[in-house]
């Protein structure tokens, strides 16, 4: 049993709210996963730069001097924006791939959540009132966002095993369920140069889809692909730089509801997660549909 989160904005007056709208979302949920707790929010980016979130166990080593040395290293500026365990690098959008090759030889350590022109992921082991206070999540701003509280069945409490994963560029995914041939999807993802970090079936998830989406297809169609391709029982939420994206199974015993007004859609596990948005009393609510996608983009 997990708790997800999810919320796109349509109308901009409403952007400066997002990471309190969201936080108190996932607050709500708090009961559904005590675990670990994770928030990826969609933010406007600047033309030709990118972001990478990383995270350390112990980031007054990796963090010091860090800026420095990986903007030597691929022969750009490069700064950094740091919260508790996580810091956000700024670097030039062309250099994202250099950058990370270079994390990897400079800070073996660090993990990178995320990365890409518009995304922050925020992760760690807590409750989610710890989570979004330690990374300030009330304060920031954006135009749309997905957030997880976890009960974990499958795998280690730990930051990498928490949601969301993010395994494309500003993509990400959270889950609620369990996923029984993932195992033989990561063989078959591995062949096509995927790469894994920890042996969570949701990471297994987040790949399918970014390796759909590299090969050509929208999150919509991606989505589709998961109906015929993933076994088991899921409720996925999914985010990339435009769009947000929902689907649950055939069998959909994995409880979730949405809601849409002029101003956002929403996504809650419960409809508690909901009941304090703006204009909810108005909003149109509903259960989505099993094998029913979901999409919405900017």
């Amino acid at each position: 049993m997990c708790g997800i989160v999810g919320l796109f904005l349509k109308d901009k007056s409403l952007e400066p709210q997002l990471g309190a709208l969201l936080s108190e979302m996932l607050v709500t949920m708090t009961d559904r996963g005590p675990d670990s707790a994770g928030i990826a929010i969609y933010g406007g980016g600047t033309k030709g730069h990118g972001k990478i979130t990383i995270q350390s166990a112990t980031p007054d080593v990796d963090f010091k001097g860090l800026d420095a040395e990986l903007g030597k290293k691929i022969n750009a500026k490069v700064s950094s924006a740091v919260k508790s365990t996580h810091a956000v690098l700024d670097v030039p959008s062309d250099k994202i791939a250099e950058a990370r090759a270079a994390l990897s030889e400079l800070r073996p350590d660090v993990r990178v959540m995320g990365a890409g022109e518009a995304i922050e992921i925020y992760k760690e082991v807590g409750l989610p009132v710890e989570v979004v206070k330690r990374f300030d999540v009330t304060k920031m701003s954006g135009s749309h966002g997905i957030g997880h509280t976890r009960m974990a069945t499958e795998s280690a409490v730990t930051t990498l095993g928490a949601h969301p994963f993010s395994t494309g560029p500003d993509q990400c995914l959270v889950h609620n369920g369990s996923l029984s041939n993932h195992n033989n999807l990561r063989r078959e993802l591995i062949r096509d140069g995927m790469r894994f970090e920890t042996e969570n079936d949701t990471e297994v998830a987040a790949a399918y889809l970014s390796s759909k989406i590299a090969h050509g297809q929208n999150l919509g169609e991606a989505l589709e692909s998961s109906l015929n391709d993933l076994d088991g029982f899921f409720t996925f939420v999914v985010g990339t730089k435009n769009g947000f994206g929902v689907v649950r199974d055939p069998i959909s015993c994995k409880p979730a509801v949405m809601a849409e007004t002029d101003q956002y859609v929403a996504f809650g596990s419960e409809y508690r997660a909901l009941a304090n948005l703006p204009g909810i009393e108005d909003a149109k609510v509903w259960e989505p549909e099993p094998s029913t996608v979901y999409f919405w983009e900017h």
